[in-house]
């Protein structure tokens, strides 16, 4: 007559050594012998181990990875005793190696290891383990994207404390991107850093001062007018006469010029001095003749040591001081 295990079997059973696996027929029969326990471990020896299931108490109990990061950096490297384990090392290996294949996929830099968010970043995904779902393409549009933006929104809360406390400095930055728009980024700066608040498309009105003016004047209000000490632009002309009518508007505000900006204004008028202009026409047929002629262009670099003739700069009349720098170093 068939039984079922006792309890007590059971028990007993359940307490003996991980390696001894205990089979059960389809009948629900008692459990076999000790020699075919002993023979069936060697046939389930290789099964893998099912993953350690994670349950409420673990989000609470899980440390913070930015706060687990920031603590091994001041805290430096600590041994572990699994740390020269070739087991780890290959898993390892074989991470490092599908993270780099998917950098490389993807042709992300490689400098985005050097952002203060990727540590975190792994250490939560070591926290969750084996099996996570990676986020979809929705969740990055929308989801997770909304509450980056709260996130980011709370991260300034003391830059806003700060503007009330001390002020702060509006400064407008103008520039052209590559299909040829005229965008402005507004930003505030104070003792706690730069914020970047928005961009503007300003293609239809960047030369216009009165726009320019409305503009401004309105953002100014955003921030709040008693907030604002000085106001910092380039030194256009729309801009200029725009920051003069928010001054008269607002007896406590500055108006304060681009430094970079007045001091390309100043390599232009330097490269208007005859003697500048012809050195420079000049060095800019040297740059043809050689960059036309790959013979030469390939000899040049050999002597060079592969450095080029002209050094980008951010600014036209900056790039040309630079230019004539390195003709006259080479």
């Amino acid at each position: 007559m068939n039984m079922l295990p006792h309890f007590d079997e059971l028990a007993n059973a359940l307490e003996d050594d991980d390696d001894d696996v205990v089979e059960v027929n389809e009948r629900g029969k008692r459990p076999l012998g000790r020699g075919s326990q002993v023979s069936s471990t060697h046939s389930t020896a290789s099964k893998p181990k099912k993953p350690k299931q994670k349950g409420p108490m673990d989000v609470f109990f899980t440390p913070n990875p930015d706060v687990a990061v920031q603590n091994r950096k001041t805290q430096g490297k600590q041994t572990r005793i699994d740390e020269n384990d070739p087991y780890r090392k290959e898993l390892r290996e074989r991470a490092c190696q599908r993270f780099a294949r998917w950098i490389y996929d993807a042709r992300l830099p490689s400098t985005a290891i050097n952002y203060d968010s990727f540590g975190p970043m792994i250490e939560a995904i070591g926290q969750y383990g084996p099996g996570m779902k990676p986020p979809t393409y929705h969740e990055l549009r929308v989801p997770l994207l909304k509450k980056e933006i709260v996130h980011t929104n709370n991260l300034m809360k003391d830059h806003r404390e700060e503007w009330a406390r001390n002020g702060c400095s509006i400064m407008v930055d103008g520039w052209t991107d590559k299909k040829g728009r005229t965008l402005l980024n507004f930003l505030v700066n104070c003792s706690k850093g730069t914020m970047f608040v928005e961009s503007i498309d300003a293609s239809r009105y960047s030369k216009d001062t009165e726009k320019m003016f409305q503009l401004i004047d309105k953002f100014v209000e955003h921030i709040g007018e008693v907030n604002v000490v000085q106001i910092l632009t380039d030194s256009a002309a729309a801009n200029a006469l725009a920051r003069k009518f928010l001054e008269a508007k607002y007896q406590n505000l500055y108006r304060t010029p681009c430094a970079a900006h007045c001091l390309d204004l100043k390599l232009e008028d330097i490269f208007k001095i005859p003697t500048l202009k012809r050195t420079f026409e000049r060095a800019i047929a040297v740059h043809g003749f050689i960059y036309n002629r790959p013979a030469l262009l390939n000899m040049m670099r050999h002597f060079t040591q592969l450095k080029e003739l002209i050094k980008p700069a951010k600014t036209q009349f900056a790039t040309a001081c630079l230019t004539l720098s390195r003709i006259h170093q080479q």
